[in-house]
C-alpha cells in the first residue's frame, strides 16, 4: 500500500486551494442531514425503563444553532421538529411546538447577547434542554394518563454533560462541510 505525496514546500498546499469553493450540497445538507441522522439515533438497541438517551437531535439543532446562527432559518423547527416526532416516539406535534419555540427563544438570546463564549452557550443550551425535556416528558406524560416529569433527572444530566462533547461534533462537521471542494 502507497501512502500519499505531500508536498515538498508549503506554498504547494496553498496553491492546492486557489479556485477552490466548498460544494453547495454539503454546505446546505450537512445541517440537516446531521440533525435527521441524531433523530434516529432512538432505533438504538439500549433499552431502559426509564429515559436514559439524550435527546441528540435537539442538542444538534441547538448547536449548529449556536455555531452558526444564520444558517438554520427561523422556521426549521417545523420540518425538522416533525421527522423527530416520527422517529422518538413522542406524542406528535411536540417536538414541532418545542423545537420552534427554541428557535424563537434562540433569536432572542442572539438579540439580547451579542457576543456569547462557551459559559454562555452552555448555560443557555443547558436551560434549553432542561425545559425541552421537562415539556417533552409532560407531553407524554399527558398521553400515557401519568406524570413523567420525574424520571427524567440522569437524562437531564447526561444531556447538560454532553452538550459540549456534541457542539465539538458540530464543530468538526462544520469544518467538513466547509472544506473548498469544488473547483470554480
Amino acid at each position: 500500500m502507497m501512502l500519499p505525496r505531500f508536498p515538498a514546500r508549503a506554498e504547494d498546499i496553498v496553491r492546492n486551494r486557489i479556485n477552490r469553493a466548498p460544494s453547495p450540497v454539503l454546505a446546505l445538507g450537512i445541517p440537516w442531514a446531521s440533525i435527521i441522522l441524531a433523530s434516529m439515533a432512538t432505533f438504538s438497541p439500549v433499552i431502559a425503563s426509564a429515559p436514559l438517551l439524550p435527546p441528540f437531535s435537539y442538542m444538534m439543532l441547538l448547536a449548529w444553532r449556536m455555531l452558526r446562527p444564520g444558517m438554520l432559518p427561523v422556521w426549521v423547527g417545523l420540518p425538522l421538529g416533525a421527522i423527530d416526532d416520527l422517529f422518538s416516539g413522542q406524542p406528535f406535534g411536540s417536538a414541532i411546538i418545542l423545537w420552534s419555540l427554541t428557535m424563537l427563544a434562540m433569536e432572542v438570546i442572539d438579540e439580547r447577547f451579542l457576543w456569547r463564549g462557551f459559559l454562555q452557550d452552555w448555560l443557555a443550551g443547558s436551560a434549553l434542554l432542561a425545559g425541552y425535556l421537562f415539556l417533552a416528558a409532560s407531553f407524554a406524560g399527558f398521553a400515557a394518563g401519568y406524570p413523567l416529569p420525574l424520571s427524567i433527572g440522569p437524562q437531564l444530566l447526561l444531556s447538560v454533560f454532553l452538550f459540549p462533547v456534541v457542539t465539538r461534533f458540530v464543530a468538526l462537521l462544520d469544518r467538513v462541510r466547509l472544506l473548498p471542494l469544488r473547483r470554480i
